[in-house]
């Protein structure tokens, strides 16, 4: 009797995920002694309910095939339970997975779904919403909300949507008033974007990636005040996951903190995905909330 795993992939993202390819994908779990239980999910809540309800029914394990939204879908119901995560890189970016040394390739990332060893890594949190990688306010959001737009109404395709999105953000060159308060103490800022990190994004050669996801804190860079250009490499550097790449940082680490603005209403990213939120917006970590099956070593 083969051992039983839940599989939930992003099948609405277009890539041709369709009945013979979760028969192929069923057999690369088959030759590992495991009978998945796939599920090709068309929307982020079909995402959610099916792992609410693996969760429900006691699953030791499972896997979200897709980028980091998806990854953020699935794991946003397994965070604080006994449910183990594993990973398909299926995504453009997948920078969750680079970090935790998930092997991309398909074949090596169903067998460390299946063989891989548990490791607790953080979650943050912003206003009940988790997220694995990252959070933004500011420029980021609002190109994301206009690319989304481009791709739904005008059929462009993610990349070309992205480059409109990001022009037209910089022609109005917006900025925003906002109160931090962290460790104690209070900043006022005047900014175009704010990032908060699951942990610290590294500098030197591992550009763009944490060193670890469980040290229990959020790092926070505020920019200052930058030219047009300097907003454009902003938002880059954010998509990419490299922004300890940019320049003019105010960078400050704490386990939670809070952000005030006298907007009624705030458009905030989380792994990508966009969600509108009142202030303030209240951060923290979530430290070793989640389990995800990494490479042994």
């Amino acid at each position: 009797m083969l051992d039983k795993i839940v599989v939930i992939v992003n099948a609405s993202a277009g890539l041709g995920y369709c009945g013979g390819w979760a028969a192929a994908l069923a057999e690369k779990f088959r030759s590992h002694g495991v009978e998945a239980d796939i599920t090709l999910a068309k929307s982020g809540e079909e995402m959610i309910a099916r792992a609410e309800q693996a969760r429900a029914d006691g699953a030791r394990v499972v896997v979200a095939g897709g980028g980091d939204g998806t990854i953020n879908a699935v794991a946003s119901r397994l965070a604080g339970s006994d449910t183990h995560l594993g990973v398909l890189p299926l995504g453009t970016l997948n920078h969750f997975a680079k970090d935790l040394k998930i092997p991309l390739d398909l074949d090596e990332a169903v067998a460390n779904a299946v063989r891989g060893a548990p490791h607790q890594v953080d979650v943050g949190e912003v206003n009940g919403r988790i997220f694995l990688n990252n959070s933004s306010l500011g420029i980021y959001p609002d190109i994301v909300r206009d690319r989304e737009k481009q791709q739904r109404h005008l059929g462009r395709s993610k990349w070309h949507a992205f480059g409109r999105a990001m022009f037209a953000a910089l022609r109005r060159f917006p900025f925003m008033n906002v109160r931090l308060k962290i460790n104690g103490d209070e900043h006022l800022r005047r900014t175009p974007f704010v990032f908060i990190g699951n942990n610290e994004y590294t500098q030197g050669l591992a550009m763009g990636a944490r060193e670890r996801l469980d040290g229990g804190k959020l790092c926070l860079y505020v920019a200052q005040k930058p030219t047009r250009l300097g907003l454009l490499r902003y938002a880059a550097h954010a998509l990419f996951g490299k922004l300890a790449e940019a320049r003019d940082f105010d960078v400050l680490s704490a386990p939670e903190l809070v952000i005030e603005t006298r907007h009624r209403q705030m458009r905030v990213a989380t792994d990508g995905e966009v969600t509108v939120m009142t202030p303030p917006l209240r951060y923290r970590s979530r430290a070793a909330a989640l389990s995800v099956l990494v490479p042994a070593v």
